[in-house]
């Protein structure tokens, strides 16, 4: 015979409270052991139910952000990243700039931390309840290139159009097509002054013509990114030549 705390835990689920379904018994115990008020205990099954669907959220928006393995600031070095205080860094941590729509543009050198800054700024994002994502310019170019083609491409470009957040590693890294050039532009223009964009390069703006063979498209680009940005030139030695790691740890003769 279904007990009452199954019975409580079947209509929470038959309401989509899957969360208070999963903790209900746990919760009336607890209220039955410590005499919990009817507002409290109350509060307490909302809540649970509330933490539940931040989790949930949480968990989805980290996948459809697709974050590189290193994304956590709390590791940052700051003896090896010279071009940022650990007072900037902090107060870009806040993400107050996301509800002002600025745009960050991190620049220098192969090894200096672009990419472990900007992906780190995006999982801050998702952990204060923004829609952000993290793609490769290689990524990103093959999605421009496929989305007219494949569904899932089109539901995945979708993502990025409703992102609050859109950080685009290693921009201008390579040549582009003409056609995944301007659809890189629309992309941009979209998100202009209705989103914020980190881009990491190592080229500076003059190199971006080069690359997209485009000066008009290029200076439009530029446009829309500079219009309301924080620049920001890192510089020092390449983490990862710093920290190279061998087959031989030691010599051995």
């Amino acid at each position: 015979m279904e007990t009452t705390t199954e019975t409580l835990s079947n209509l929470a689920r038959q309401l989509k409270l899957t969360g208070l379904g999963s903790v209900i018994g746990d919760l009336l115990l607890t209220a039955g052991q410590k005499q919990v008020s009817y507002v409290d205990f109350t509060m307490d099954l909302l809540s649970a139910e509330i933490d539940h669907r931040n989790r949930q959220n949480l968990a989805k928006r980290l996948r459809h952000a697709k974050l590189p393995a290193q994304h956590d600031l709390d590791l940052w070095q700051e003896n090896h990243v010279n071009g940022i205080s650990r007072t900037q860094l902090s107060h870009l941590r806040q993400c107050i700039w996301l509800e002002q729509h600025f745009n960050i543009i991190l620049m220098g050198p192969s090894g200096v931390g672009k990419t472990f800054l900007g992906a780190g700024l995006c999982f801050d994002a998702l952990q204060k309840g923004y829609r952000a994502c993290f793609r490769t310019m290689e990524q990103l170019t093959h999605l421009l290139k496929m989305k007219d083609i494949v569904k899932s491409m089109a539901r995945e470009f979708d993502v990025l159009l409703h992102a609050d957040l859109l950080v685009i590693d290693d921009i201008m890294m390579f040549p582009i097509e003409r056609k995944q050039a301007v659809s890189l532009f629309n992309l941009i223009d979209h998100l202009h002054q209705n989103a914020s964009i980190i881009v990491t390069t190592n080229k500076s703006p003059d190199e971006w013509v080069k690359v997209l063979d485009d000066e008009v498209l290029a200076a439009a680009i530029l446009d829309r990114l500079l219009f309301k940005c924080e620049i920001v030139k890192l510089s020092g030695k390449s983490f990862r030549l710093e920290n190279r790691k061998t087959i031989f740890e030691n010599n051995v003769l």
